[in-house]
């Protein structure tokens, strides 16, 4: 199949009672009028949850008929093998913080009939005094932490940090977290929607009640020897890389090629730039595939900066 230009997905768009407008003020993204929107998910392929081609040869099919279908085409040889695309990509706002969570590990899903998810994230934006709450305090045991969720003060309990724009975290799963106010954030995670709500700064819901809380799920699922981990020090371009995807900052100076083989999915963190006779700004989304011959990535102006992000098996 030929594929002369990048994919484009149509991004779905989430209300959440933690989120604000800035995906529309600062990103350019189109929202409901008078809605919270908290998430927009960019690239995705659930039963519930999927991604549809913008516009081109391919308008109109969606990301799990490529992938089922188009896999050698879009993505290359060499990935993991499952039934759909194994990444979610996706946009916060986080104009409020968000709950107190975890994401159950591997042994922990199978158990609970749910799905591990690590995931990883780059603050675009973060306004001041922005912040996130990730693993424990050193010292901290599982029967403190049951002890201040029985008194109502486990946030007490949580690793507080800092965060500024430019800034990057990695959650694998079974790390206790929340993303703090005033935060505007790229994630990209393993394709799962579990999330276990530990607390939930007992505030109310879209529908005015309390949201559910999943303390038994959750204490299964927390590492407790988890302390204190710290923002993402790059090493040159790489920010992570884990057995799930890889992603790279790219600092465009001067025209870049995509490299083969393979797929690689461009986030566009600021500037503008061009790939294949399409133009993207910051926010935007698209899809390098594996039979895209023009692969040059080149910036219209100073400050053009872009994530990369791969599956590992994907050179």
């Amino acid at each position: 199949m030929e594929i002369p230009q990048p994919i484009v997905f149509e991004p779905l768009l989430m209300e959440r009672v933690w989120g604000g407008r800035r995906l529309e003020t600062l990103l350019h993204k189109r929202l409901p009028h008078g809605t919270r929107v908290g998430e927009s998910w960019e690239i995705v392929d659930r039963a519930d949850a999927q991604s549809v081609v913008h516009d081109g040869p391919l308008q109109g099919r969606t990301l799990h008929e490529l992938w089922r279908n188009e896999r050698e085409s879009v993505f290359g040889g060499g990935l993991p093998e499952s039934e759909r695309f194994p990444l979610l990509f996706k946009l916060l706002d986080a104009q409020d913080r968000l709950s107190v969570q975890v994401h159950p590990p591997p042994e922990v899903a199978v158990q609970l009939g749910g799905e591990p998810k690590t995931e990883m994230w780059y603050f675009i934006d973060a306004l001041l005094d922005s912040d996130l709450y990730a693993g424990l305090k050193r010292g901290i045991a599982r029967d403190d932490f049951v002890r201040a969720l029985a008194e109502g003060h486990v946030a007490d309990l949580i690793h507080h940090l800092p965060v500024r724009a430019g800034d990057a975290f990695f959650i694998p799963s079974g790390r206790i977290h929340a993303i703090g106010a005033g935060n505007v954030i790229f994630e990209v995670q393993q394709n799962s929607d579990t999330t276990y709500r530990v607390f939930d700064w007992n505030r109310v819901g879209l529908d005015g009640k309390p949201r559910d809380l999943h303390v038994e799920e959750s204490l299964k699922s927390i590492d407790f020897d988890d302390p204190e981990p710290d923002v993402v020090e790059p090493h040159g371009e790489l920010l992570v890389e884990c057995e799930f995807f890889r992603v790279e900052k790219w600092t465009l100076v001067a025209p870049r090629h995509a490299p083969r083989p393979g797929f690689a999915v461009f986030t566009a963190l600021s500037g503008r730039l061009a790939c294949a006779g399409r133009e993207f700004r910051m926010g935007d989304f698209f899809l390098v595939s594996a039979a895209q011959t023009d692969r040059e990535i080149r910036p219209l102006e100073e400050g053009t900066v872009v994530l990369r992000t791969t599956i590992p098996s994907a050179p």
